[in-house]
C-alpha cells in the first residue's frame, strides 16, 4: 500500500490490538456485573473496524451501531473515558449516560451509536449534508450491520445521498449473522450490487480479514466522496468471533465447529502481525506493542474504577443545545 508508512502499518496493528484487548476486558467486566446493561464486541472484526477507520482524515464523520466500541478507538480514541462510559462514570466520553449502547466521542468524529437497527445511518448521512453545504472537505462514513441491510432508513439514506452527491460512505459490516439469523437466509442477492440502484458504485471486500484491502476500498471510497463525486457503498465480509451479546445464551448453536474454526484461523491481528514480520518488523517489538497495549487498557479500567459517578443533579443536563441561532 504505497500511501502507507511504516509508521502507518505498526499504528494499524496498535489499533488492532487496542480493540482486542478492550473488548476482551469489557467482556470479562460484564460478566463479573461490573458494567450494567449489554454489551457487544468487535473480537474477529478488527480488520473491518481498522481498515475503514484509518482510511478517514481525521475531521471526518462517522456513526455506529450496537457494535462500536471498536470504531472510536480505531480512528484514536483514549481508551481511559471509553472504559468509563461502558461502566456510566461521569468522566466517560457521554458523561457516563450513553453506555455501550449509545456511546459517542465528538474528538474524533464518531457521532454516535445506537441499539435501533439502521437508526444512526441518517445521522450522518446529515453530516455529510452538512460538509458537502459548509463546503469544508470532510466525509461522513456510517457502519451498519447485514441485518440492517434491509431496513428502509437505509435506502432512503442511499437514495438522498446519491441524488445530492454526498461525500458518503455507506459501510456494511458483513459478519454473515443479525444475532442468530443467518444473512443468506433473509437477504436477496449480494448487497454491495445494490448501490448501482442509487447510482454509486458498490465494492465488496471479500476477505475482511485483510486490513490493507478493507483499507484500500474504504480508500478509493473517500476520496471519490471528497473529490465531489458522491456516495459509495463499501461491504466488508467479516466475522465475530463471540456471541451476538456477551452473556448470551441461546438454545442452538447455529454456528457449526468447521464454520468457527475456519474464521479462527483467519484471525486478523495474527495476519497482519506475520506480514509485518514478513516486511522486516521484530517479533521483539512487535511483542513490546501487546505489552503496552495490555498496560494501556489495565490503565483505562484503573481510570475508570476511579472516577466517579455522575451525580442525580445533572441526570437532566445535555438534553438539548442552548446553543441560539441568530436570524
Amino acid at each position: 500500500m504505497t500511501d502507507l508508512s511504516s509508521n502507518d502499518l505498526l499504528e494499524i496493528q496498535r489499533r488492532m490490538l487496542r480493540i482486542r484487548r478492550f473488548d476482551e476486558r469489557a467482556s470479562k467486566m460484564v460478566k463479573r456485573g461490573h458494567i450494567p446493561g449489554t454489551v457487544h464486541t468487535s473480537i474477529g472484526q478488527e480488520a473491518q473496524v481498522v481498515g475503514s477507520t484509518f482510511a478517514l482524515a481525521d475531521g471526518d464523520y462517522m456513526s455506529g451501531n450496537h457494535r462500536s466500541h471498536g470504531h472510536p478507538i480505531g480512528k484514536g480514541s483514549p481508551l481511559g473515558p471509553l472504559m468509563a462510559e461502558l461502566v456510566g462514570k461521569a468522566t466517560g466520553v457521554c458523561k457516563g449516560k450513553g453506555g455501550s449502547l449509545h456511546l459517542a466521542d465528538f474528538s474524533v468524529g464518531s457521532l454516535g451509536e445506537s441499539g435501533i437497527v439502521g437508526s444512526s445511518i441518517p445521522i450522518a448521512t446529515g453530516a455529510a449534508l452538512s460538509s458537502k453545504v459548509l463546503d469544508n472537505g470532510k466525509v461522513a462514513l456510517a457502519f451498519f450491520g447485514d441485518g440492517a441491510a434491509n431496513q428502509g432508513v437505509l435506502y432512503e439514506s442511499m437514495n438522498l445521498a446519491g441524488s445530492w452527491k454526498l461525500p458518503m460512505i455507506f459501510l456494511c459490516e458483513n459478519n454473515q449473522y443479525a444475532l442468530s439469523t443467518p444473512a443468506h437466509t433473509v437477504t436477496s442477492g449480494v448487497i454491495a450490487d445494490r448501490g448501482a440502484g442509487f447510482g454509486m458504485p458498490g465494492i465488496r471486500v471479500e476477505n475482511g480479514q485483510d486490513v490493507l484491502a478493507v483499507y484500500a476500498a474504504v480508500k478509493t471510497a473517500a476520496d471519490r466522496a471528497r473529490a465531489g463525486d458522491g456516495p459509495s457503498l463499501v461491504e466488508v465480509v467479516t466475522y465475530r468471533y463471540n456471541e451476538h451479546s456477551e452473556g448470551l445464551r441461546l438454545a442452538t448453536d447455529y454456528r457449526n465447529a468447521e464454520e468457527r474454526a475456519d474464521w479462527l484461523s483467519r484471525d486478523p491481528i495474527v495476519l497482519f502481525r506475520n506480514h509485518l514480520i514478513e516486511t522486516g518488523v521484530s517479533a521483539e517489538l512487535l511483542d513490546q506493542m501487546e505489552a503496552d497495549v495490555l498496560a494501556e487498557v489495565d490503565a483505562a479500567v484503573a481510570f475508570s474504577d476511579a472516577s466517579p459517578y455522575p451525580e442525580l443533579s445533572v441526570a437532566f443536563d445535555d438534553l438539548y443545545t442552548d446553543k441560539e441561532i441568530s436570524a
